[in-house]
């Protein structure tokens, strides 16, 4: 059972927690429009220099748009492509932006307003989803990104990292998200509380603190249950 008593801070992950991408855009489909444009670029080549740019680049040089960000994909794999197959490519990453989840902004200003401290913690670069959290920016203390933290978010660093910034303890803190290493195994090797938010019921065998369904029930289950933030 949790022991909630000196609960300060609820942290929130992005993807699958707050935010999603509705059709996002596949490696198979940019790699279909490459090849048709005589750029022979695999998948799973766009996979990889994908994920290198996002977790190690990005938190290092911290792009601020698409432009920018899949420049550096297309440097990884060393390939040029024109001005007119680019471009395209970049308008159609930019027509696929991060929307809230129904109750997300709910649950974030839920948080706020019972005295708790808030932040966004993720690896996924800011320009991404800056759009999309507008709406719940004010109730926001902080944002981190892998460029904030230097790392991504598999290194304790930048948990550790949002707690130096919230003047938090570990044991004062619950992260709320839906992935079970990332988001509820390492805060809970550091000593924070959690919550897996499991919208389709997939992870019940687990063994975790709690499990929720939904945003609402993650906030209904810190407040009504423990109460409003701890401020001793």
């Amino acid at each position: 059972m949790l022991s909630l008593a000196k609960l300060k801070a609820i942290l929130f992950d992005l993807h699958g927690t707050l935010a999603y991408v509705k059709n996002d855009v596949t490696e198979t489909e940019i790699s279909d429009f490459l090849f048709s444009k005589g750029y022979e670029v695999s998948p799973q080549q766009l996979r990889a220099a994908w994920s290198f740019v996002s977790f190690i680049d990005y938190p290092k040089y911290g792009y601020r748009n698409w432009t920018l960000f899949f420049r550096r994909i297309l440097w990884r794999l060393k390939v040029k492509v024109d001005d007119e197959t680019f471009g395209t490519i970049v308008k159609l990453l930019e027509s696929k932006p991060y929307q809230l989840y129904p109750e997300a902004a709910n649950a974030v200003v839920t948080a706020k307003k019972n005295g708790f401290k808030t932040a966004i913690v993720t690896t996924i670069a800011l320009f991404k989803f800056e759009e999309a959290i507008q709406p719940i920016r004010e109730y926001l203390d902080f944002v981190m990104t892998g460029y904030e933290a230097k790392c991504d978010k598999s290194n304790p660093r930048m948990y550790k990292k949002v707690l130096e910034i919230l003047n938090v303890k570990p044991g004062e803190a619950i992260m709320i998200g839906d992935e079970l290493p990332l988001d509820i195994d390492l805060p809970k090797k550091l000593g924070m509380h959690t919550l897996l938010l499991d919208r389709e019921g997939k992870n019940k065998g687990q063994s975790v603190d709690a499990f929720v369904y939904s945003l609402d029930e993650a906030m209904e289950t810190i407040i009504n249950k423990y109460g409003e933030c701890s401020t001793n």
